[in-house]
């Protein structure tokens, strides 16, 4: 199996096994490929759901990228002055996307995650209207925000009337009240997935501390099972003994 298709199935793993599988395939690689693994970041909850429809339901997955791309060939037609269905468009990349959101939560939910499906719905608006999509589908790590109708033409707004410009962001769905995430929202991101990581690992050294305990607990009782044996078979032969020289004394 190539490494491109390793990492892949890093991708495909429940959130708490990416980080312990990443490593273990670093370890198995040496220079740079094992540097470009442990630099891999570990998925947040979205963008994991979102690679999950990727890799398990391909054929919605693709129709969201389709009706998206028709969407956003619709609207660079209306701006230049062309008749062009806008509305059509909107209308199927609405239903594309609220297909992708519920069957990627039905997904989620199958492996205990509960992504919030606003924001699942906005990353899969993003997504789907972007010709280059900042990470490779099925590999995103980090939520995807719709960015207004610059981002979704994908042409040089400047030469256009500005009435077209208005006329056409009012199709672009949530255009208005979506936003980039600023670098603090990114580094709260990052910072809550490493008290995760950090929570998990305290976790897994309690767990192997009770298990320590708990192995040092039996060996103590076994001891002290066979020290007692040992003790009565002692006292139980001092007894006889005892016993036997009280008969003679007896005689």
């Amino acid at each position: 199996m190539s490494l491109d298709s390793r990492i892949d199935d890093l991708y495909k793993l429940a959130p708490d096994e990416f980080v312990p599988a990443r490593n273990a395939l670093a370890k198995s690689l040496t220079g740079e490929e094992a540097k470009a693994v442990k630099a891999l970041t570990k998925p947040t909850v979205v963008p994991w759901t979102v690679n999950q429809l990727y890799w398990h339901d391909h054929d919605v997955y693709t129709r969201l990228l389709k009706t998206g791309e028709k969407l956003r060939d619709a609207q660079l037609t209306a701006l230049k002055g062309k008749s062009s269905d806008v509305r059509s468009a909107t209308n199927t990349h609405r239903q594309a996307v609220g297909e992708a959101v519920k069957a990627a939560s039905e997904l989620a939910t199958a492996a205990g995650v509960h992504p919030d499906p606003d924001a699942l719905a906005r990353m899969f608006e993003a997504l789907s209207v972007q010709k280059t999509p900042p990470e490779p589908h099925g590999r995103f790590t980090k939520p995807l925000q719709p960015q207004g109708f610059e981002a979704l033409a994908g042409i040089d707004i400047q030469a256009i009337p500005r009435s077209l410009r208005e006329a056409a962001a009012t199709e672009a769905p949530h255009a208005a009240k979506s936003h980039k995430p600023t670098a603090a929202e990114l580094r709260e991101i990052r910072k809550q997935e490493q008290e995760a990581e950090e929570a998990a690992r305290k976790h897994a050294a309690a767990v192997k501390a009770a298990e320590t305990r708990r192995s040092h607990a039996k060996t103590a009782e076994a001891k002290a099972r066979a020290d007692w044996e040992r003790s009565r078979t002692e006292l139980d032969e001092a007894e006889r003994v005892l016993a036997e020289l009280r008969s003679r004394q007896d005689r």
